[in-house]
């Protein structure tokens, strides 16, 4: 192949903390890469926002910085992965936003979600969208800004609004119109997962017009052009999109039941694909679609509200980086100290908002190093949790397929292993969601067969589980133990989580 008939895909990642951008070749090897940070606000304890203005102009600027370093050769597609729940309204007409991007982290729907609870709504939820009623999901938030900036919904009905997730924001900025990928949809709480669009009722529950929502599209076809995002870009399609977790399973290549991953991150999301959207999960987990290439693809997912989250607030209590926390904890003391990091509550598999921060078994002795070795425990005790209840809804778990940054941390892949008694394999690149978007994206415009896909490299350093059972099942008692002093029983989002944490693993 010349150097002019070299080809390329370009996959993006909008994140929670940064936009990242790569340029991967047809060996499936990225050439160039660049990112762009993005701030948050917290104007109030559990209030997170961001701008997205600034969210699209980091977009532009990962991608100017990636495509600065590309080689000679031809981009065949875009493929684009976005954080999810986060919300967002603006004016169809202006395209201006009405408010702040609201973040997937955000806890303000949380006396909606508790009022709709008290009103037995929880059941038709977890029923209509596979999710359980938690104001980590878009709904809520959206009633919020509708609320704060229509509160009579008269501009909204009226289609005058569009309130959207990232996907639909950078879509719409784009010239794709208003539209929103069918992954992310079902994060909404607003969809229907099993008829793959809107919900009467859901809608009705929270009180968000139709007329304000995206039309629901496929993750792969022609969403928009990419000539927005750079003149070199012109003619270039969107080729696919996918939210991020989704993009991170694609890219594992996790393409049976089975095989599940774990991408840590801020939060951290355990996900796998199952048998189709018959399997209904008791057990804490949701129901979501990874991907829709023309087939949909079904998951089970476990979204753990902080673990990255965990370390930089302990790192900053101590002074310190995460680096150097992860280094305090090797010298740590496992099992002196717990630390049930529920700052906003605890995700899955226990769902329970009302769930407080603690630490218990320090005294006189503790030291500094024993308060690091807790927090990176917690974030493999609480994916541990989630692939437990992962087990008792679908069957085995074959092995665990791990990406983000905190892969580095041998010390706790090796305490991942350990702690499910699970081989972990680690992807090879840290960028997985824009990898998995691209190699969709890629997929969906020939740039490679569905053989040469399954065939690129994908994974590294696999970590064996070594410790013994005996002194497993004593670590996950510990934690059991502390967890439930972390719970407030009587708050239930749904009475089958209550039974579920109860049993633990």
């Amino acid at each position: 192949m010349t150097t002019a008939e070299r080809r390329f895909v370009l996959g993006v990642d909008q994140g929670t903390s940064a936009t990242k951008a790569i340029l991967v070749d047809a060996a499936g090897e990225p050439v160039a890469r660049a990112s762009a940070p993005l701030s948050r606000r917290h104007p109030e304890p559990g209030l997170v926002e961001q701008d997205g203005e600034e969210l699209w102009r980091g977009v532009l600027d990962a991608v100017a910085g990636c495509l600065a370093q590309a080689p000679p050769g031809r981009i065949a597609a875009v493929g684009l992965s976005v954080q999810r729940e986060s919300v967002i309204l603006w004016d169809r007409a202006t395209g201006a936003p009405l408010g702040p991007l609201v973040s997937w982290q955000d806890r303000r729907g949380t006396a909606l979600c508790a009022r709709l609870a008290a009103e037995g709504a929880a059941s038709l939820v977890r029923r209509t969208s596979g999710l359980p009623l938690d104001p980590m999901f878009s709904a809520a938030k959206a009633a919020w800004l509708l609320d704060r900036h229509d509160p009579g919904r008269t501009r909204s009905l009226r289609g005058e609004l569009c309130l959207g997730t990232v996907d639909s924001w950078l879509l719409h900025r784009l010239g794709g119109g208003h539209v929103v990928e069918v992954g992310c949809a079902s994060r909404t709480q607003l969809l229907d997962v099993r008829r793959r669009a809107w919900s009467p009722e859901l809608l009705d529950l929270f009180g968000v017009p139709v007329e304000s929502l995206p039309r629901v599209v496929a993750s792969t076809g022609t969403h928009a052009e990419a000539k927005g995002l750079h003149p070199a870009l012109a003619g270039v399609p969107v080729a696919a999109v996918l939210g991020d977790s989704h993009a991170a399973l694609f890219a594992h290549a996790a393409g049976q039941p089975g095989r599940v991953k774990v991408t840590y991150g801020t939060g951290s999301s355990v996900m796998g694909l199952t048998s189709g959207p018959e399997t209904a999960s008791d057990e804490g987990l949701c129901l979501t679609i990874g991907w829709d290439d023309g087939v949909p693809a079904y998951a089970l997912e476990g979204n753990i509200l902080s673990t990255g989250a965990t370390i930089a607030w302990l790192a900053g209590v101590l002074g310190t980086e995460a680096e150097e926390l992860a280094r305090l904890a090797a010298a740590g003391r496992r099992g002196r100290l717990q630390i049930v990091p529920a700052f906003g509550g605890l995700g899955a598999p226990w769902w329970d908002d009302r769930a407080e921060a603690i630490m218990t078994g320090f005294g006189l002795d503790s030291r500094r190093e024993d308060m690091a070795r807790a927090a990176v425990d917690s974030v493999g005790l609480q994916v541990g949790d989630v692939v437990a209840a992962m087990e008792r809804a679908a069957g085995p778990v074959a092995e665990l397929l791990a990406d983000g940054g905190p892969t580095a941390n041998a010390d706790l892949m090796q305490w991942q292993a350990d702690v499910t008694g699970h081989d972990v394999l680690v992807a090879r690149r840290p960028e997985l969601s824009a990898l998995g978007a691209a190699h969709l994206a890629g997929a969906a415009s020939g740039v490679w067969s569905g053989r040469e896909l399954s065939g690129l490299p994908r994974h590294g350093r696999r970590y064996t589980p070594v410790l013994p059972v005996c002194e497993r099942r004593r670590a996950l008692a510990e934690w059991h133990s502390a967890v439930a002093r972390a719970r407030h029983r009587t708050s239930r989002s749904g009475g089958a989580e209550a039974e579920a944490s109860d049993r633990g693993s």
